[in-house]
């Protein structure tokens, strides 16, 4: 998974750069095949607001937090995203079933005496 970190208006210290990498290394517990996450951390006065941005396939998925603190910004935005991750692969698992069932049926009729095996 690719990570990008940008901070706006602020030098982005190495311990919130941290902290940032393993909130969003923790999303692959809820799906695994995350393209990219992009987190965009921006502190104006009081607010501070973080905005994360994660690429599946043919998906992007977004979720922003904004408080006073930029470590409960960064929380908010993870779980957000959290919870579209965890309703985006259950729609994935809906899905499959589904095919897989026709599958099966192709394969496991049985054949009459008139049907050609294609070769």
């Amino acid at each position: 998974m690719q990570k990008s970190i940008t901070a706006r208006h602020f030098d982005l210290t190495p311990e919130l750069r941290n902290h940032a990498d393993i909130e969003i290394d923790g999303l692959t517990r809820y799906f695994d095949n995350i393209i990219s996450a992009e987190l965009i951390l921006d502190k104006e006065r009081h607010r501070q607001k973080a905005e994360l941005k994660v690429k599946v396939y043919k998906e992007t998925l977004a979720g922003t937090g904004e408080t006073d603190d930029m470590y409960n910004s960064i929380a908010m935005a993870v779980d957000k995203v959290k919870g579209q991750l965890k309703r985006y692969k259950g729609k994935l698992k809906d899905k499959k079933p589904d095919r897989i069932t026709d599958l099966t049926e192709e394969t496991t009729r049985p054949r009459t005496n008139d049907e050609e095996l294609d070769v």
